[in-house]
């Protein structure tokens, strides 16, 4: 059967978990920052289709694609992660220490990938920043100020909602890394995973990795955004809420709900980072 039941799904998250939360800090480091250029990329493509169509929720349908192929070349990404990493630690085969510094690792690596890709699309778009944001970049730098300028005019209630989209936000798209184990084809694997990331970008919800890409790429194009607003008012209540969504929604709920049934086993020690 190409489906994994509750129970193999509970291990094969234990799993997974365990073997990224022990790879040496080069791996994760790398394979972060290709993450970060991988969602940047697909972030274009994104609002690529956004200005051609007009249409959030079809051009929502676009966005998988860099998540899916990060996930088929066994990359890193914080977003799902987070939720692999702490399952792997309430089964008692990950130490805290390796998780911290694991999503550290990765965060740190996804945020790198993301400025790089940033700043060459904003070069592209502006041919070497000679002339004026095409549609595209225009519609960037709109987005960017978009994340981060009503949350700071609400004040107390725009920080509190942002870090609730992004609790939302990586509710779907840690099960989207979750979905990516139910399969064992890689057709099964690419349909489990687009569900629940279609879902998040069709919603408007914030996404911490992603916003490492548009809102730097749209200050380079020409937003109203300082590096202070884009930290305050969304990078920071964004990531949080993504590790509340990751960790007590995903991570915590399968693990009340199917984790008893796959055996744990002990903590592996952290291989030496290299």
């Amino acid at each position: 059967m190409d489906w994994l039941k509750p129970s193999a799904l509970a291990a094969a998250m234990m799993e997974a978990g365990a073997a990224k939360g022990n790879l040496p800090a080069r791996t994760i480091l790398v394979t972060g920052i290709l993450s970060g250029l991988f969602l940047g990329f697909t972030t274009t493509l994104f609002v690529s289709a956004l200005v051609a169509t007009g249409n959030l929720v079809v051009s929502a349908m676009f966005f998988p694609v860099g998540f899916i192929l990060l996930v088929l070349l066994g990359l890193e990404l914080f977003t799902g992660n987070a939720a692999l990493l702490p399952y792997a630690g309430m089964a008692g085969r990950l130490s805290f220490g390796s998780i911290v510094s694991g999503l550290v690792l990765v965060y740190v690596g996804n945020l790198i990938g993301s400025l790089l890709y940033a700043a060459l699309f904003a070069a592209i778009d502006t041919k070497f920043f000679t002339a004026a944001a095409d549609p595209i970049g225009a519609k960037i730098a709109a987005i960017a100020a978009l994340k981060t300028i009503p949350y700071m005019k609400a004040g107390a209630a725009g920080w509190m909602t942002a870090f609730s989209k992004g609790v939302v936000c990586n509710w779907m798209v840690s099960l989207g890394a979750v979905m990516a184990l139910v399969s064992r084809s890689v057709i099964g694997k690419i349909f489990a995973m687009y569900m629940p990331i279609m879902a998040f970008v069709a919603q408007g919800f914030e996404h911490c990795v992603v916003n490492m890409f548009v809102i730097p790429c749209g200050i380079m194009l020409g937003a109203k955004v300082s590096i202070s607003q884009w930290w305050i008012w969304n990078e920071i209540p964004v990531t949080l809420g993504n590790i509340v969504g990751a960790v007590v929604i995903t991570a915590f709920g399968l693990y009340v709900a199917h984790g008893a049934t796959a055996a744990p086993e002990p903590v592996l020690s952290p291989a030496p980072a290299e």
